[in-house]
């Protein structure tokens, strides 16, 4: 890219991202191209967003049709797609109501929103949500005090009340947090951010046990592990539980924004007219893109194959001295501290390998959901190199 370009983007864009000097302007399946022309193979698929890959036939047909129909009308009325959606996403979960918004973190503040509001309406004053270190739950002021690091709420002091944090695998930790003023356990059960780190099955089975026996409501954060990242529809089906509320966003509009709240009708009713809303959550163009990528997700044997995928690229990576975790196409490997995640992404990039970054010291592995076998290995001969 043109030097002058990226100083323009330093002088009239804020400056709260770390971006690598290059611009994409287009991709196919898998693979991204700058404006130069080189080509990149993508194994970080928009932090988790681009599900099925780039151009994807269905969906850029399903966008342009829905572009020259209408795009958006609000709300206030009722939009077919969004319906057919919420359908589809219940017909799929635990859940029985579904609330469309933008984001995972409005996502995440709206199911805070509808927790605290169930007792409300009830009569009792519950309204702790206990969270885990390492966890994150999003850039709102809420969300980032559901947060529990740290790094993300320097500078943003004072943050609101009533956040309980708790350590994760350990049960002792959330039982001292719990007291009689605690509404929700909010958890992803497998750590994005954090550095793609799975909950212990024991622990949240244990974990959930408690909830119920308490009254608690139980929350899963779905927003990176949900819509067939792991290999399931969403990843809490691998821990046979049934979450009270779910949350979901990037990978469910496969690149257009869009999240969405499930939640179970009786506490999904606290949400009545005017408590809560988007302006553009669900509109037309958004869930005419989750529909698309729903239906594909759904196909026999998707899932099936991402699990495969998963294990197939855990053992490539092994194969290169690497100790991956994660599920399906939601993978981590830590480093050890003499070597930098970022300088092995850096790195990568420049001989075109795209790859993420999370928690202290890990690289993220979480490419389109319709990657081939073929394709990984050609991604990890480049990491080969790198790494050499």
């Amino acid at each position: 890219m043109e030097k002058g370009f990226v100083e323009e983007g330093n002088t009239y864009l804020i400056g709260n991202y770390a971006r690598y000097p290059v611009s994409f302007v287009k991709g196919e399946g898998v693979y991204l191209y700058d404006e130069a022309g080189k080509k990149y193979i993508d194994m970080l698929a928009g932090i988790a967003v681009n599900t099925l890959g780039y151009n994807h036939p269905k969906l850029t047909k399903a966008i342009c049709e829905q572009a020259q129909k209408i795009i958006h009308v609000s709300n206030l009325f009722y939009i077919q797609p969004q319906i057919e959606v919420a359908k589809i996403l219940v017909e799929n979960s635990s859940g029985d109501k579904v609330f469309f918004c933008n984001s995972g973190a409005e996502a995440n503040e709206a199911a805070i929103k509808l927790a605290r509001r169930y007792f409300y309406d009830k009569g009792e004053n519950r309204y702790e949500i206990i969270t885990f270190e390492g966890g994150f739950h999003g850039r709102t002021l809420a969300t980032v005090k559901a947060t529990a690091q740290p790094k993300y709420q320097e500078g943003f002091e004072p943050l609101p009340e009533g956040f309980k944090y708790a350590k994760i695998n350990d049960i002792e930790s959330i039982k001292s947090q719990i007291t009689e003023k605690t509404a929700a356990i909010m958890i992803e059960v497998i750590q994005g951010e954090g550095g793609v780190k799975p909950v212990k099955k024991d622990f949240l089975q244990e974990l959930f046990s408690i909830a119920k026996e308490k009254e608690i409501l139980f929350l899963v954060d779905e927003v990176q592990t949900g819509i067939g990242r792991t290999g399931k529809f969403f990843a809490y089906q691998h821990f046979g539980i049934e979450p009270d509320i779910i949350t979901s966003a990037k990978g469910l509009g496969g690149g257009v924004p869009v999240g969405a709240v499930i939640a179970k009708e009786e506490i999904a009713k606290s949400f009545i007219p005017g408590t809560h809303g988007s302006t553009f959550g669900g509109n037309y163009l958004a869930t005419v893109s989750a529909k698309v990528v729903l239906e594909e997700i759904l196909k026999e044997g998707f899932l099936e194959e991402v699990l495969e995928k998963g294990e197939y690229l855990k053992e490539k990576l092994k194969s290169l001295g690497l100790k991956p975790r994660g599920k399906g196409l939601m993978i981590g490997c830590p480093l050890p501290e003499e070597i930098k995640a970022s300088d092995i992404a850096n790195k990568s990039l420049e001989k075109g390998l795209v790859i993420g970054t999370a928690g202290e010291n890990t690289l993220r592995f979480v490419p389109p959901l319709i990657i081939k076998k073929v394709e990984i290995d050609e991604a990890i001969n480049i990491l080969a190199s790198v790494l050499d």
